[in-house]
């Protein structure tokens, strides 16, 4: 197969969108009203700032404080840069087979295709799952902001020169007001046509950017005025003893019940603990691939590859040079970091960043702060409603899967505006923010705690599911000839070449990589709820854990029986294409020439106008 086979990314929905379709399954013809198409109107920035703002929400500024709490401040970077390398590893194996296979619903689609349709099927219906419980988690969320208050004697204890701290209005203020404002917003601005929204989201993407840069320097320029005021003994004061790198103990409860660890075993339990927590902050990787089925000109800008490396380098920049920072003004047991609960989402006041404002003696600031916090987590809240009602039009258009009885309900959600947006889509997802009236129950940090520990369970599955599909994928590739077709013919039979000029997206030693994040989401799975099990027994915990696990089983079940009306998983097919036909090829087909890449346009000497305009063209790539 030669290169002019390859499909290129050029679209035709616009064409003939008011026409009700009829597609074939199962040798049944169903009935599809109207438009079906999502439309390609996302560019190579949109898709960028999209990905950022979607791991920008909540987790780095109200979680990472008890990240250093549970670990030490030294421990919480390195927890950090574990799990980025864990998520970078999955994303990156998601990356490339999406830049090749540009679909709707790549995670289910390359499960469907490589691992089983099963599969495909339910880690759909997981990720959806655990998308909308972010978006009410995020809501519930902003409530518990607008109750920001510090205690009299914390403000005198860190001598603080105001006496008082709140916002008086969000305490009086019922919670259920502030769930109805921004149920509303976050619906409507997923209404928009895709490149309205995408260049909201690239706004909001830039807006948290440069207040995460403002942070950092915030806390270096804060730590250095406080050793120069002697506030502090030395810069890194509290990284050394009595502090200390790692924490000295981990304390943790199950229900009335308090266990303190202390030594190698503490710091094993907390840097584990540590892990889970930050893996629901880092869990929006996979954005870049849910807007492939949006990005116009992948084969020209490389959008997947680019926007997959550029999410990773920036979310683990930052948050590691976040929590360092800040780390550097905050001792690890300050009495706000506290935080002995198995899962919570406490509010501003128990913000590290928050918290080393108010310890140096800055006023004004907590207030700023604690309203970016209200606006990152609105933007999080429709990023996330964003990427479910994108999974479930993608899970909408797996038609034979679906019962006769709800070939209606498919059908309409399926179906499109004149804009290409999946309006049905929206708001079935959105129902599900209304959990966010949760918040106004008692307890309800524990609440959303819950909530926060099933959507990771739900998506350590899902990244799972996505590494065995790229070690399946790898076995259809080969490192041929450069000079030889992305699609060769061999003896064995037909394979991509991963070393064609034209091949979109390679990473070295990817299977390595895969196999890595593999094997650390399954551990996390595995021990996610370890503390549910410390006496008493915490069932609900325990539920909120493992349930995620015992859903994605049903749904494979259940996909079996109903395909194949067999009860025994014995006499279960395994149903794979293994397809790799049409394949997207990137139009550069020079490595050197390729976005992202710096190359001197004039060899013959470095100081040139021509080459300056190569190095701005090359910062510009990395920036927007």
């Amino acid at each position: 197969m030669g290169n002019n086979d390859i499909a290129s990314t050029e679209t035709f929905e616009e064409e003939q969108l008011d026409k009700p379709m009829s597609t074939v399954s199962n040798n049944q013809t169903r009935r599809v009203y109207g438009p079906t198409e999502l439309r390609r109107r996302l560019t190579e920035r949109h898709v960028n700032m999209i990905a950022f703002s979607s791991t920008i929400g909540i987790g780095l500024f109200l979680q990472s404080g008890k990240v250093i709490y549970l670990i030490g401040p030294g421990g919480a970077v390195l927890a950090y840069l574990m799990m980025g390398s864990v998520l970078w590893s999955a994303v990156a194996s998601l990356g490339e087979m999406t830049a090749v296979f540009p679909v709707k619903g790549p995670i289910i689609d390359f499960a469907s295709r490589f691992c089983d349709e099963s599969v495909g099927f339910a880690v759909g219906w997981m990720a959806w799952f655990a998308y909308i419980i972010v978006i009410a988690t995020e809501v519930s969320t902003i409530t518990q902001l607008f109750q920001f208050e510090f205690t009299e004697e914390y403000l005198r204890a860190v001598e603080y020169p105001q006496t008082t701290l709140k916002w008086q209005f969000g305490l009086d203020t019922s919670p259920a007001v502030w769930i109805v404002v921004f149920l509303i917003a976050i619906l409507l601005l997923n209404l928009l046509p895709v490149r309205a929204y995408g260049e909201i989201e690239y706004l909001f993407g830039c807006c948290k950017m440069i207040a995460i840069s403002g942070m950092i320097i915030f806390n270096v320029i804060v730590n250095a005025r406080n050793a120069n005021d002697s506030k502090t003994k030395s810069r890194f004061e509290y990284y050394r003893a009595p502090y200390g790198f790692f924490s000295a103990n981990t304390t943790t409860t199950s229900e009335d019940q308090t266990y303190l660890f202390t030594g190698d075993t503490g710091r094993l339990v907390g840097m584990w603990s540590a892990m889970n927590t930050i893996f629901f902050s880092l869990q929006g990787f996979f954005t870049v691939a849910v807007t492939a089925a949006e990005n116009q000109d992948l084969d020209r800008d490389e959008s997947i590859k680019l926007a997959t490396r550029k999410i990773s380098l920036r979310v683990i920049l930052m948050y590691t040079l976040f929590v360092f920072t800040v780390g550097l003004n905050v001792p690890y047991d300050d009495s706000n970091l506290r935080d002995f609960s198995v899962n919570s989402i406490r509010r501003g006041q128990y913000s590290a960043i928050v918290i080393a404002c108010v310890r140096s003696g800055v006023t004004g600031w907590p207030h700023f702060l604690n309203a970016f916090f209200v606006f990152s987590a609105f933007s999080a809240g429709v990023n996330s409603l964003y990427i479910s009602s994108r999974l479930l039009h993608a899970l909408a258009n797996i038609q034979n899967v679906w019962p006769l009885w709800a070939d209606f309900i498919r059908s309409r959600l399926e179906k499109t505006t004149s804009k290409g947006v999946p309006a049905a889509c929206v708001f079935a997802s959105w129902l599900f923010g209304l959990l966010a009236f949760l918040a106004v129950q008692p307890l309800p940090t524990k609440i959303l705690g819950r909530m926060a520990i099933n959507s990771t369970a739900s998506m350590l599955i899902v990244y799972a599911v996505v590494s065995v599909s790229f070690l399946y994928f790898k076995t259809l590739t080969l490192n041929g000839d450069p000079d030889e077709d992305m699609v060769i013919t061999t003896p064995e039979g037909v394979f991509l070449n991963r070393n064609a000029r034209d091949y979109p997206y390679k990473s070295h030693l990817q299977w390595l990589r895969a196999a890595y994040a593999l094997c650390g989401c399954s551990l996390l799975l595995l021990f996610n709820g370890w503390r549910s099990f410390l006496r008493p027994f915490s069932t609900a915990d325990f539920v909120a854990s493992y349930v995620s696990v015992l859903i994605f089983t049903f749904f494979v079940v259940a996909y079996h029986i109903k395909d194949e009306r067999e009860w025994n998983p014995l006499r279960w097919t395994r149903r794979v294409t293994m397809d790799i036909s049409n394949p997207v090829a990137t139009r550069e087909k020079d490595l050197r020439r390729r976005k992202g890449r710096l190359h001197r346009a004039n060899r013959k000497s470095f100081f040139n106008r021509e080459n300056a305009a190569r190095i701005a063209e090359f910062i510009w790539v990395w920036l927007k």
